[in-house]
């Protein structure tokens, strides 16, 4: 009787060791996923988890608009065929042969910034018939009338260009309008209007943005000498890729600029708001005396040629892309056609073995 009751109470202590394991078990598991959690997350951790953003007034442009374009009493100044209403600064409007700007009169001397643009383009022509586009700026020059988007050619800083007309009439690779586009000068490199910027540009992409019913955003990053370019134009509230360049050096102590054009064809080109943000970047003490030591003076861009070489071979022909497909697709089924015929003499040769 003694034993089976010892018997008996070494099995219910067993159970309740394996019962005990079993409850910290997911306890356990918790804490490991909880780990595995925040190694993740430090891992993969971008910029945005690094740094802070501050609206900065003085490099803003906003409702109600209050001075802008009289003298000395805003930080903004007009320029050409722009005019201040309730709603909008407009840079041009519906008419032919029109062009227009507005200028911060403050030099900027943020390390890393974040612009937004709120901005309309419409008017009464129909597809393809409307023109020519507006210009977001930071440049050495301003206030200086000119054929790109309403700004001087040869211009020294970056441009992000919306390009609602397509000028170049043979192109290998057919691009969707209205475009976006970013341009970094050094005061001798001009815009070949003919060819859509084209031979300078980073890098773009389509933005649908004309005559839209919701609101139209462009969002311009620059940290860390890298430049991010992002729309929001489908009345969703997201941010969209268009272009995200390594290696652009910019100089402090530029100008924050708007400009718009219209040729034989025009639009109602628009501004909003801009917003500037300051960005408050982690730096090391190394990237600091690195920085300090590479002062830069001139716009440019590292390997400039590396990203134009790779523009030429993204512009493939339909046919390119077509051919390109299908003899993946065929690759595809011959190495599975092979697969299975070593499949299958291993399997026989294998069985003949076994038997």
């Amino acid at each position: 009787m003694a034993a089976v009751n010892s018997s008996k109470l070494s099995r219910s202590k067993s159970q309740l060791n394996v019962m005990s394991r079993w409850n910290i078990m997911p306890y356990k598991l918790h804490l490991i996923f909880t780990f595995l959690l925040l190694f993740v997350s430090l891992c993969f951790s971008d910029d945005d988890h690094e740094m802070e953003e501050f609206l900065k007034r003085e490099f803003s442009l906003s409702k109600p608009y209050q001075g802008v374009g009289s003298l000395g009493s805003s930080h903004w100044e007009l320029m050409g065929d722009a005019m201040v209403t309730t709603d909008q600064v407009r840079l041009t409007p519906d008419m032919q042969s029109r062009q227009g700007a507005v200028w911060s009169r403050i030099p900027c001397h943020l390390k890393d910034w974040e612009m937004q643009v709120h901005f309309k383009v419409h008017g009464q022509g129909k597809k393809n018939l409307n023109g020519d586009g507006l210009a977001i700026w930071y440049t050495k020059e301003r206030m200086q009338k000119g054929p790109v988007f309403g700004n001087m050619d040869n211009f020294t800083g970056l441009g992000v260009f919306v390009d609602t007309y397509p000028n170049e009439e043979n192109q290998d690779h057919k691009r969707i309008f209205p475009f976006v586009i970013a341009m970094v000068g050094n005061g001798t490199i001009s815009y070949d209007h003919e060819r859509d910027g084209r031979p300078t540009e980073l890098c773009g992409c389509n933005a649908m943005v004309r005559n839209q019913k919701h609101d139209t955003f462009l969002f311009i990053r620059y940290i860390r000498r890298r430049l991010t370019v992002m729309i929001d134009i489908d009345g969703q509230h997201e941010w969209r890729d268009c272009l995200d360049i390594p290696g652009v050096r910019l100089p402090l102590g530029y100008y924050f600029g708007a400009s718009a054009i219209t040729g034989d064809l025009s639009d109602n080109h628009d501004i909003i708001s801009l917003k500037l943000y300051q960005l408050t970047v982690l730096r090391s003490k190394k990237e600091e005396e690195e920085e300090e030591q590479d002062v830069v003076t001139i716009p440019s861009v590292d390997n400039m040629e590396l990203l134009r070489l790779s523009q030429n071979e993204e512009g493939m022909s339909g046919l390119a892309i077509f051919f390109t497909v299908l003899f993946s697709m065929l690759g595809c089924i011959f190495l599975i056609v092979i697969g299975m015929v070593v499949y299958s003499h291993w399997n026989e040769s294998r069985r003949k073995r076994f038997y």
